[in-house]
């Protein structure tokens, strides 16, 4: 469960002392980043975003990374707005190709209701991306598309999130939307791959793969509205990490 988030004002005073503080100090970015993600992992987020600040401009790449692990912290914090903030800045100082910063600016604009800039940042996110790490923002547009009832969208990029990895979410969404497209020999293949990659412990699949078979025997598709569509690819928690 996140943490409430401190009084606003109290929080940005320490954060413009502590600024102010790290321009005097001239300290190895890298340790900079040690220090912050060691008191990241002990939920202090404050601290840490203190040490990252200690990081300068003329860090380079560490410093893209420093404001892109402030907007982890902020994000923790529940100041959402603030963690948009700086994953646009975290993306910008790598001229837009900052994969893991897009994606996350993604999530938190889901989080905001923002779903349109959210799909635009994880459209991004799959440019900035080598084909092996576009899957997860391939995911999160299948999932936007496919509450908008866009199936036929939704299923390309369910097929994109699969990239030949373990992704059994994928392949039972693939199914949903396949199933939901009238192409139920298809879907049963597709719940049939995301229970044997999930090792048959994969409760919506099972589901899934049950009433496509009862359908298929039945022929008829009155009960697909009843097919489950899971978050997340391999039922894993949250999505934005410190790095």
């Amino acid at each position: 469960m996140r943490p409430k988030t401190i009084p606003f004002a109290i929080f940005l005073m320490t954060l413009v002392v502590s600024f102010a503080a790290a321009q005097n100090s001239p300290t190895d970015p890298r340790e900079s980043i040690k220090r912050g993600n060691a008191k990241y992992s002990k939920a202090e987020y404050v601290a840490a975003i203190e040490e990252y600040q200690r990081v300068p401009p003329q860090a380079g790449e560490i410093y893209s990374q420093a404001l892109y692990n402030i907007g982890v912290c902020y994000y923790e914090l529940w100041s959402t707005e603030d963690a948009v903030v700086m994953y646009k800045r975290a993306a910008a100082t790598r001229a837009g190709r900052y994969p893991k910063a897009l994606y996350a600016l993604g999530v938190a604009l889901e989080d905001l209701k923002r779903q349109d800039e959210a799909k635009e940042a994880y459209r991004q996110a799959v440019t900035a991306s080598t084909n092996r790490d576009k899957g997860a923002a391939h995911f999160r547009l299948g999932l936007l598309l496919a509450g908008e009832n866009d199936y036929e969208r939704a299923a390309t990029h369910f097929k994109e999130a699969i990239t030949g990895e373990t992704t059994p979410g994928s392949h039972n969404n693939l199914g949903v939307m396949l199933a939901l497209k009238g192409r139920l020999h298809e879907a049963e293949k597709e719940f049939e791959v995301a229970l044997r990659q999930a090792g048959g412990t994969f409760a919506d699949a099972t589901y899934n793969l049950k009433l496509c078979r009862s359908l298929l025997k039945a022929s008829t598709k009155d009960p697909l509205a009843l097919l489950k569509v899971v978050a997340t690819t391999n039922a894993s928690g949250r999505n934005s990490r410190i790095e």
